[in-house]
């Protein structure tokens, strides 16, 4: 039986990596729904390619727009967070996949496992900021949540069949980005150029800028604690800029379990998309022999202090780490756009979460709370954003 699926980002990275692995399996796949937040021109070329049967566009202007230029009677075109909402719960569709940035679906996806859907989710800021919450509903409607992100896939599948107790660690591995070796006085003069400029994964804009300062990794710290209920104290990164490592599970016992491949986010796409069942790959295997060499290093945190402001927003818990997601999307935004340099983007957060400590105590760690954090946090970051542009 095909699976009918939705997806909620069809025209960012995860999204577009997602249709390639579905277009291989006809026979195994139906899309219902596509959405985008305003790449209308992607989203029209997807739609006449898969023929969904609705589409979602956050942007209400753009979605009229789409609605002119489409001229199809029978597909629905929603507006808004509403839109993705009615895309995600749809009676028809069983896996909705999870791959917009920033908090817009949110309510979708919390509708969406109330609905019992499966989901397949690679938005880190959903987990990060929301994760108690997300991961209680998940809970409380026995439904399926599989991660999307290759690190935390690797531990999913590395944990299938074992007690969470039985892991006395798990190594989150990071490629390092472009910049891990780089002394920390030539950081100041990266270039939006430079830092999209992964040297192994083809990513999104914002992931490869937080790829670069290792704040990704700090998020996936989160991420893992939230999403398999283990304590920051037992993970651990470490930079391994060969990639094919994507993370280790070392269990009491002495015995370690490492997921290998390459690095293509398609790979751990395909494991979402079949789960519980593996089948044949479309993509090379790893070939072992002729990468010779595996290396792994500790990052330095004093270069790259993301992943500190990471640990101590876990630690410190509550809406800590909404504000920590919140802040840096604000930040990466204004570098990718030219207000501020590649290292006042670690400044902006620690600024952002100084303040909270000091005025965050009316927000409670509540769906509602959490919201208003966020939000509180992105107006922070913006009027800081504009004190460095000055």
């Amino acid at each position: 039986m095909k699976k009918i699926i939705s997806i909620l980002g069809s025209t960012g990275s995860v999204g577009r990596n997602t249709l390639d692995v579905i277009r291989r399996f006809p026979q195994n796949f139906r899309i219902y729904g596509l959405s985008c937040k305003d790449n209308i021109g992607l989203l029209r070329r997807q739609i006449e390619e898969f023929e969904p049967e609705a589409v979602a566009v956050i942007d209400p202007d753009k979605a009229d727009e789409l609605t002119r230029r489409l001229r199809r009677a029978k597909l629905k075109v929603y507006a808004g967070t509403e839109g993705l909402k009615k895309i995600a719960i749809a009676e028809k569709v069983n896996l909705v996949i999870g791959a917009l940035t920033g908090t817009e679906s949110l309510f979708p996806v919390l509708e969406a496992i109330r609905k019992k859907k499966d989901i397949a989710l690679a938005n880190k800021e959903l987990i990060v900021g929301f994760g108690k919450i997300v991961m209680e509903e998940v809970k409380k409607n026995k439904a399926i949540i599989i991660p999307l992100d290759s690190e935390l896939s690797a531990i999913f599948q590395c944990l299938q069949g074992r007690d969470i107790s039985e892991v006395e660690k798990i190594i989150l591995t990071a490629s390092g980005g472009p910049f891990y070796n780089f002394p920390p006085e030539s950081l100041r003069k990266i270039t939006v150029r430079d830092a999209i400029k992964h040297p192994v994964w083809r990513m999104g804009r914002k992931i490869s800028v937080d790829s670069a300062n290792l704040m990704n990794k700090g998020l996936e710290i989160i991420e893992t604690s939230n999403f398999f209920c283990i304590p920051q104290e037992k993970i651990e990164v470490l930079i391994h800029p060969q990639a094919v490592v994507h993370s280790i599970v070392s269990f009491v016992d002495g015995i370690s379990l490492a997921q290998i491949a390459i690095p293509d986010m398609r790979i751990p796409i395909q494991y979402a998309l079949f789960y519980p069942h593996r089948i044949k790959k479309f993509l090379s295997t790893m070939d072992l022999s002729r990468i010779k060499e595996l290396h792994f290093f500790k990052p330095n945190l004093r270069t790259f202090p993301c992943l500190r402001y990471a640990r101590a927003a876990i630690k410190n818990g509550g809406c800590l780490p909404a504000v920590l997601s919140a802040s840096d999307e604000v930040a990466v935004g204004a570098f990718l756009a030219g207000e501020i340099g590649f290292m006042d983007i670690p400044g902006v957060i620690k600024k952002v979460m100084d303040r909270f400590k000091v005025q965050g105590s009316k927000f409670k760690d509540t769906l509602k709370g959490l919201i208003e954090a966020d939000r509180w946090s992105r107006e922070e970051a913006r009027k800081i954003v504009t004190q460095f542009s000055k």
